[in-house]
């Protein structure tokens, strides 16, 4: 009997599988380095990260009864330009974890597959999935053996939370943001970036989404926007996500070192705060973290107000015990250039590889245009989805 016969993939049972589920997570790492792995604690919910999509689903795969591998995955329409449409509906495809004992199997290529089943029974026209670009399993999984091409490589930007707050610029003014608002202006400012969710108001009023900001010079006035739909001469706005409100990070395995580190400048930063030492915060426990999403600037002085508004979210952060680093995402040719967010390059990941796929046959030779197409100033911009953080 052939390998795959053996194996069972049914959708995901709370009542049976959470436990199993969560067992497994805990002996997968996420990421690619072999000294620091980044391990995930789902707070009894291993459903959590696709829960507040609009549409959802878990596989598990078993062997002789025991779980050996899970899947997830979830769909949306968001915008998205080819020759015949400027929307598309997508299948997103995360937390690919099998069995450390039981790989090189076949049992993550069974799982991604029967997943992708279940998207065109949905009338997804394109899956997509993000992995680390030196991540080799699983990179040659999806481009060699599912048909995956690599499509972007958004930049993920980690900086951890001081205990003390930072200076913003008495030039600048940060204010907070109605939900209609800022639903206005990401649909008038982004709602042509690729990968922008068609249903950003449910995102705005989620209840892990802690609010909107806009940051624009002092002394001009915000209140054109709701009498004549005008914006300052620069500006710019972020989301800030509460991913720590459905599961929590910690990072294990990591050097002797780095541990002395994150100790030591704890300390020192607590005993002198005026020296203002970089400190690593205690990441060595689980711990939340604010995604910023959204972000997007306007203006000549678009960069000094982006900075301004990462330092008003790193405040804000340092009020929540748990929150212990702030993520974000953006294209390598957005308008936000990296420099412009503060974060730390040995939390960070340059190139977050995303890969992607047609399910439908006459879409797929606009898939390989997009590849061959040199990256212009529009191209590469995208719009990341908290939901699927």
């Amino acid at each position: 009997m052939a390998f795959e016969e053996k194996v069972k993939i049914r959708s995901y049972n709370s009542r049976i599988d959470r436990g199993r589920v969560e067992d497994l997570e805990r002996r997968c790492e996420v990421g690619p380095a072999q000294s620091v792995l980044l391990f995930t604690d789902t707070m009894g919910d291993p459903i959590c990260r696709i829960r507040n999509s609009p549409l959802y689903k878990m596989l598990v795969a078993e062997l002789n009864n025991e779980l050996v591998g899970v899947i997830q995955g979830s769909i949306k329409l968001v915008t998205f330009s080819t020759p015949t449409r400027n929307r598309a509906v997508v299948g997103y495809i995360l937390g690919l974890r099998v069995s450390p004992h039981h790989r090189r199997k076949g049992i993550g290529l069974s799982l991604v597959r029967r997943l992708e089943e279940w998207f065109i029974a949905n009338h997804v026209d394109f899956a997509y999935m993000a992995t680390e670009k030196d991540n080799e399993a699983s990179v040659k999984l999806f481009t060699e053996k599912l048909g995956f091409v690599k499509f972007r490589t958004p930049s993920i930007l980690v900086n951890p939370v001081q205990y003390h707050a930072m200076r913003i610029s008495r030039e600048v003014k940060v204010v907070k943001l109605k939900v209609e608002e800022a639903e206005y202006l990401y649909r008038r400012f982004m709602g042509s970036t690729e990968f922008f969710p068609h249903d950003i108001d449910r995102i705005l009023r989620n209840k892990l989404s802690l609010g909107t900001w806009v940051a624009y010079p002092r002394g001009e006035s915000w209140d054109e926007l709701r009498s004549a739909g005008l914006v300052p001469s620069s500006w710019a706005m972020v989301s800030v996500w509460n991913s720590g409100g459905i599961f929590k990070l910690r990072v294990g395995k990591a050097p002797l070192s780095c541990h002395i580190y994150s100790k030591s400048s704890r300390m020192m930063d607590r005993i002198f705060p005026c020296l203002r030492i970089p400190a690593l915060p205690d990441v060595f426990h689980p711990f939340g973290f604010y995604f910023m999403y959204g972000m997007h600037g306007e203006g000549r002085r678009s960069g000094e107000l982006v900075r301004a508004l990462c330092r008003f979210v790193h405040n804000m952060a340092t009020e929540c015990k748990d929150c212990k680093v702030i993520v974000t995402e953006v294209g390598g040719c957005d308008a936000v250039r990296l420099e412009e967010i503060p974060h730390w390059k040995l939390l960070s990941c340059p190139e977050d590889l995303w890969c992607i796929k047609a399910l439908r046959k006459e879409d797929q030779h606009t898939v390989m245009g997009w590849t061959k197409t040199p990256t212009t100033t529009t191209r590469g911009v995208v719009f990341v989805d908290p939901r699927e953080v």
